[in-house]
């Protein structure tokens, strides 16, 4: 009888060993996935998080529509009904996509709900704004694809195409508003951003080595900004130091 008893506590310790280990796993793994809390950043803070293959990255605390830039990109996910302006997305007062739905007087609402533009992944749109309407002279929106289906590592090719699309302009700098959170998709945003960088220096690499065999013509880009709201700027910072560091180590 005592042995009988014996086993199955062990048998019932080994169970609740398992147990702690899988809860403690999913404890680990939603920090990883969730940002944690950070100082407020007031808006129109700047700063230069690195540089490497020739381009300064930027950190902007600034939405898309008033952020001055020869190139103003920004992301929008397959429409689905008030996907902007109802929770989960973050409130109108914070929500760059809503500010710079505004500025063109609803007509980014309407290009997607319309299927005008439908946001696919990596679809791109190029837009010329009306004069005053918001702060760079060219827009454009680039896909993420339906949002139950996104994950960070999608960035590092849509940071691509923001780069050969801004090459292809002939633009000497961008700025670029990921606007994953105002769309209420919670993802990591030092991973975001760290991928939307490594994205950007990865082509421009390839883009200077076109240069050099003639195949490209020689327009330098010698800027990129990547815009963050108030609460996410030193986040996303940290993300893009890293992300530099891996190309100049």
């Amino acid at each position: 009888m005592n042995k009988i008893f014996i086993i199955r506590c062990q048998r019932a310790l080994v169970v609740c060993m398992s147990v702690s280990v899988l809860l403690l796993h999913s404890v680990v793994l939603s920090a990883q996935q969730t940002d944690s809390p950070a100082r407020t950043t007031p808006i129109g803070t700047t700063k230069v998080w690195g540089k490497a293959e020739g381009i300064s990255i930027i950190g902007l605390v600034q939405g898309p529509s008033a952020a001055a830039a020869p190139l103003q990109v920004a992301c929008v996910f397959e429409y689905t009904e008030g996907d902007i302006f109802q929770p989960p997305a973050l409130p109108a007062a914070l929500n760059g996509m809503v500010h710079l739905d505004e500025a063109l007087k609803g007509q980014i609402t309407e290009l997607r709900k319309s299927g005008k533009f439908e946001g696919h992944y990596l679809e791109t749109l190029l837009i010329t704004p009306p004069k005053g309407a918001i702060k760079a002279p060219r827009l454009l929106l680039i896909g993420l694809g339906d949002r139950h289906e996104f994950n960070a590592d999608m960035m590092i090719s849509v940071g691509a195409v923001a780069l050969r699309e801004a090459t292809r302009l002939g633009v000497s700098g961008f700025a670029f508003a990921s606007d994953i959170k105002d769309a209420g998709v919670d993802a990591p945003t030092a991973l975001v951003a760290a991928n939307v960088t490594k994205g950007i220096i990865n082509a421009w690499r390839t883009q200077r080595y076109l240069q050099k065999l003639h195949l490209s013509p020689v327009k330098p880009i010698t800027q990129a900004t990547l815009l963050a709201g108030p609460a996410f700027f030193e986040i996303a910072g940290e993300g893009i130091r890293e992300a530099i560091a891996s190309f100049n180590n």
